[in-house]
């Protein structure tokens, strides 16, 4: 391959350069991103920059000897492909050839239907989000979290200590019932209420109303809560618009084997926009996790580089972590799988211990709270099972 594409620059794609550069390619190499700004560290957005405990030089992913010998684009949004030839189209009317394309286009934040152009409402995606945020928060004042996923939870826990009052809705039963399960996510909550945040569980949110600003957000319930600021975490949607048309494999994200690989010979994908094939689990799933851009972009680039001849080594389970309130909570697996859970250390009430999920007989997933080495020794247990019993689901 004389060039090398990556569409994106953010973690995910800075470490597809990376893994290129240590496999051996030494071809062109060319980084596109849409946003201006070099590749930076998002799990700090949330929490020590929203508060101010950061600076945004500090957020830089990038080591100052790094030599990866690139040509960046930044500033350039991508608005389709042609597998032909694989030329990525930008917005400007400019085109990118490449030989190979990694797709790290990433995701964005969705938002709610209704009352989105008001000032004091936000979204946390990108720095320029964040930078919004804090100047807000900054007023002091109620906050009002719509969605009960990490993002939400960790900008509630963030505002707590900047003195705000927060309350936090969430459709769910409880906040991080999602990722987590009812069982785990049910062990954790109460870390809201112990600081002072009111929860409003299972609801909805039918809309915002004010004048310029936000004034208050309405249940779907009847309720209206009042709000001087509103932080909306519902999810994020994978961007690939861009890719419609191209003959890239679309189904949540762009849909991948085991190794990244995409229908379209020379394109492969990862990062949150990817939809990796996972044996473990018999099915398409995209982890928008740090982890994940950080690990799968190595076996992406194997795949690229091979043609899809080496199969790289077998990605793990997903892993992530959040900081809240102090505490330190983290998570590997698949929840979703589990038919009982069990605390093989400590108490969920001293804010210190370690929670599996079971199938039968079987680990699928493990919550640390505070419990760092055994944590990580339940996490090397899950990833053998997953070697063991690849497909058993």
């Amino acid at each position: 391959m004389r060039t090398v594409a990556i569409v994106g620059a953010s973690l995910a794609g800075l470490s597809a350069a990376r893994a290129l550069r240590s496999q051996g390619y030494d071809g062109r190499l060319v980084i596109l991103g849409e946003e201006a700004h070099r590749p930076y560290d998002r799990p700090p957005l949330s929490k020590e920059f929203l508060a101010g405990e950061m600076p945004e030089s500090a957020l830089a992913l990038e080591t100052d000897d790094e030599a990866l010998d690139a040509h960046w684009m930044l500033g350039a949004r991508a608005v389709g492909l042609d597998r032909s030839d694989r030329a990525i189209r930008l917005s400007d009317g400019g085109t990118v050839r490449a030989d190979g394309v990694v797709v790290a286009t990433g995701a964005a934040a969705r938002t709610l239907p209704a009352g989105g152009g008001l000032a004091g409402v936000h979204v946390l995606r990108t720095l320029d989000d964040a930078r919004a945020l804090r100047e807000d928060l900054a007023r002091g004042g109620t906050l009002v979290v719509v969605g009960g996923g990490f993002i939400g939870a960790e900008v509630a826990s963030t505002a707590r200590t900047l003195g705000l009052e927060v309350t936090v809705v969430s459709a769910t039963s409880a906040p991080l019932a999602g990722p987590l399960g009812p069982g785990m996510s049910g062990l954790v909550s109460t870390l809201h209420a112990d600081h002072g945040v009111r929860l409003l569980c299972g609801t909805g949110v039918r809309g915002l109303s004010g004048g310029d600003r936000v004034e208050a957000v309405l249940l779907d319930d009847g309720r209206r809560l009042a709000a001087d600021t509103v932080v909306v975490g519902v999810g994020a949607r994978p961007c690939v618009e861009w890719l419609d048309g191209s003959g890239v494999a679309l189904e949540d994200g762009v849909r991948c084997d085991a190794g990244g690989g995409t229908s379209v010979p020379g394109v492969v994908a990862v990062g949150d926009c990817a939809a990796w094939y996972d044996p473990a689990v018999g099915a398409h799933r995209r982890v928008e996790h740090w982890t994940g851009a950080l690990e799968r972009a190595a076996a992406a680039v194997t795949t690229l580089l091979s043609g899809g001849a080496s199969a790289p080594e077998p990605v793990r389970a997903p892993y992530f972590w959040s900081d809240q309130y102090g505490v330190r909570l983290q998570f590997a697996g698949y929840s979703a799988e589990a038919d009982r859970v069990t605390i093989e250390e400590g108490a969920a009430d001293d804010r210190s211990f370690l929670a599996v999920s079971w199938r039968a007989d079987r680990p699928v997933a493990v919550l640390g709270v505070n419990r760092a080495r055994p944590f990580m020794r339940w996490r090397r247990r899950l990833a053998a099972e997953a070697v063991q019993r690849t497909g058993s689901f």
